[in-house]
């Protein structure tokens, strides 16, 4: 049986950090449009999903605790548009297959949840990301002011971000989670593998690209979590390149950034390697560098080591690789203090992992880099054009 993550849980675990007259309003994202009348292949929302489970759009969820702590609005049976667009589960099955304790139709979110709000002063809702969203609540929080004035009840009057309480949650993974994601790991590894023995000269980015895909895929994954990187030669000095349109050349290098998603969790590694097998003295010498940051870092990975350390340790190793490499001069403790080591390694060393691939949480409390617990989980990366790893 495939992992899944334990939505009822994931519920249990937010209720409980609510007061009595809290709750929590979010929005399944919205369709977007390719070209024309072409869309691209619908992605539930992060946070929709971590607390239901439900992947389809036109929807939202409302959480409040109570006799009957889960609502939800979405997508109506119908028919005709499941001819072209496939099987809607509906309100009974909003209830049936995912716990939902009262479910309707979303055009009858502005009819129902006037009365939701009754009796709740905060609501954690994420205001500007959509103005047709924002209207309907405001609309609803206007009518359940009206009706306020009969009953006595309170109304929202506080409005937090739902980032505040539930990308903590998202942040520290439960087994549940860990399952999804070694999975994900490993579905990861399969596909990097199949593309190191597959690339070769006169091989093209994009074949080595269908290769990576297709394995996710094949494999039980839904895709790839974030676009695949294929980057071979100066391409791999792009950060974020998608192009994967070139001829792999003899004796030029290949990086591969790529991440399967499995069950809306993804992974996220990067390798690089030789196109022809075969690394030169000066690959080499640069490739060995990265390693050691690499194992620097992951040395530094432990219950209680505050996140920035992994990034200093880090830091610092690729400075002496550089300075060992003749790229850079002077002093290592000056060069690391005034950042000279930028121009070849731009940015953070890792980040959080999991629905998405820079995972919600915050990264310091209190303007400190915080400890990690066993239960929060993290990709490191670092990326040079030699760099042997990411995630």
């Amino acid at each position: 049986m495939s992992p899944m993550a334990d939505f009822a849980d994931h519920r249990r675990e937010l209720l409980a950090r609510l007061g009595e007259d809290e709750a929590v309003l979010l929005f399944g994202a919205p369709h977007h449009h390719r070209n024309s009348d072409t869309e691209y292949r619908y992605r539930a929302d992060s946070d929709v999903y971590w607390v239901s489970g439900w992947e389809d759009p036109e929807c939202a969820v409302f959480l409040r605790p109570g006799e009957a702590p889960f609502s939800m609005f979405v997508q109506p049976k119908n028919k005709e548009r499941e001819v072209w667009t496939g099987f809607r589960h509906g309100t009974a099955g909003a209830k049936a297959q995912f716990g939902a304790d009262a479910a309707w139709s979303f055009d009858q979110l502005e009819v129902e949840l006037p009365r939701l709000l009754q009796g709740v002063s905060t609501l954690h809702y994420a205001f500007g990301r959509s103005h047709e969203h924002d209207r309907m609540v405001q609309s609803s929080i206007s009518r359940a002011e009206r009706a306020a004035r009969r009953t006595g009840l309170s109304v929202p009057e506080t409005f937090v971000s739902p980032s505040r309480v539930l990308h903590e949650l998202r942040l520290h993974k439960r087994q549940d989670e860990i399952t999804v994601m070694r999975e994900a790991a490993r579905i990861t590894g399969v596909a990097h593998r199949a593309a190191m023995a597959f690339a070769g000269p006169g091989r093209n980015e994009r074949e080595v690209e269908a290769l990576v895909d297709h394995t996710f895929r094949k494999n039980g994954g839904n895709g790839p979590g974030y676009n695949t990187i294929v980057a071979g030669g100066a391409n791999a000095c792009i950060l974020h390149y998608i192009r994967n349109e070139c001829l792999l050349r003899d004796g030029e290098l290949l990086l591969i950034d790529a991440g399967c998603e499995y069950a809306f969790y993804t992974g996220d590694v990067t390798r690089t390697f030789p196109i022809n097998g075969t690394f030169s003295p000066t690959q080499r010498a640069v490739y060995e560098h990265v390693l050691a940051a690499q194992l620097a870092a992951i040395e530094k990975a432990r219950k209680g080591v505050p996140f920035r350390e992994m990034h200093d340790a880090a830091v610092r190793r690729l400075t002496e690789g550089l300075v060992q490499l003749g790229i850079l001069r002077g002093d290592l403790d000056d060069l690391i203090e005034k950042e000279a080591f930028k121009k070849y390694y731009m940015h953070g060393t890792g980040h959080w992992l999991g629905l998405d691939v820079h995972d919600a949480g915050a990264y310091a409390r209190q303007g400190r880099s915080r400890p990690p617990s066993t239960r929060a989980v993290s990709g490191l990366s670092s990326r040079p054009s030699c760099s042997p790893w990411d995630g």
